[in-house]
């Protein structure tokens, strides 16, 4: 053997090898990993997605994992190139050198989506998620195509962290009972000191700036038993202050972690919404939750009837 093959046999026994996947799949999204600015980072994906297919990847929420932004993306699979990853230090991803902030999760994202060879996505965020699409779309606009913002969450109403976590605590027993097996070990593994730590990081980042700068069609949904949002008249008052690019829908019943809890109402209004379709109720989930649009911005696409 040369020297040169025996030295890169070598370098490549150095590189870590990425964790074993779970022996259970979560869902019927295939299961990998790749490597992002040196770190392991696991995701889930369409498992035969077309070569047509739109990419939708989607953006989990604080010390959280993809896991529980599954349920919605899994019925969204077929119809999208769906890509759900864990971002560096949460989940199944290797933890960071250092604790990133919203910028650095911003740039995770975007460099996850180098690593799987993919110029443009809609990016579809649930709770701190939609911070971290907020500077996706501020830092690469041109690769963002449009921004789904469910429960955001990270400013001031969320302010300081003990009426965070009292939020959060009201926000429990509102959530389906599986939600608690789905966040709990993500929470433990994420860690007190992690999560002191990325708080600080939302209470300075500039989420409502941003939300209204976005310039491109924007989804906010929201749920109306959610503790860690404002009222309905605040929402209206915000989404108002410009004229921008903002779709507003409220979803009865629902609380915060409404890509878990209401699946089937979540993404009917992500696929109306990509079709610039009226937002309508979803007729195979009948009596499970009410869906309106509360505010529509001027720039945004004008529902098309058909």
């Amino acid at each position: 053997m040369a020297r040169g093959s025996s030295a890169s046999a070598a370098k490549e026994s150095r590189q870590p090898k990425p964790p074993k996947l779970p022996r259970k799949p979560a869902s019927a999204l295939a299961e990998r990993y790749t490597t992002v600015d040196g770190f392991s980072v696991f995701y889930r994906e369409s498992p035969d997605p077309t070569p047509d297919a739109r990419v939708m990847m989607h953006v989990h929420g604080f010390g959280l994992s993809g896991r529980y932004l599954l349920p919605t993306a899994q019925v969204l699979s077929d119809e999208f190139h769906t890509l759900v990853p864990d971002l560096p230090g949460f989940g199944r991803s290797a933890k960071a050198g250092a604790l990133l902030d919203v910028p650095d999760l911003a740039h995770a994202a975007a460099r996850f989506l180098d690593s799987m060879g993919i110029e443009r996505a809609t990016l579809v965020g649930n709770s701190m998620g939609c911070p971290v699409i907020c500077e996706f779309a501020y830092r690469y606009p041109e690769r963002i195509d449009r921004a789904i913002l469910v429960s955001p969450a990270g400013g001031l109403y969320n302010q300081p962290l003990r009426r965070a976590m009292a939020q959060l605590t009201k926000d429990g027993p509102r959530e389906p009972r599986k939600m608690v097996t789905v966040a709990t070990p993500d929470y433990l593994r994420f860690g007190v000191p992690s999560t002191f730590k990325m708080f600080k990081a939302l209470t300075e980042y500039p989420t409502l700036e941003r939300l209204l700068a976005l310039t491109i069609p924007t989804l906010v949904v929201l749920g109306d038993r959610d503790p860690l949002l404002p009222g309905p008249e605040r929402v209206k008052e915000v989404a108002a202050q410009t004229d921008n690019h903002v779709l507003v829908v409220r979803i009865e019943g629902a609380a915060h972690a409404i890509n878990f809890s209401h699946p089937g109402e979540l993404s009917n209004v992500i696929r109306l919404f990509m079709e610039d379709k009226p937002i309508v109720d979803d007729p195979d989930s009948p009596g499970q939750a009410t869906v309106y649009e509360i505010h529509r911005g001027t720039y945004h696409p004008p529902a098309q009837a058909g």
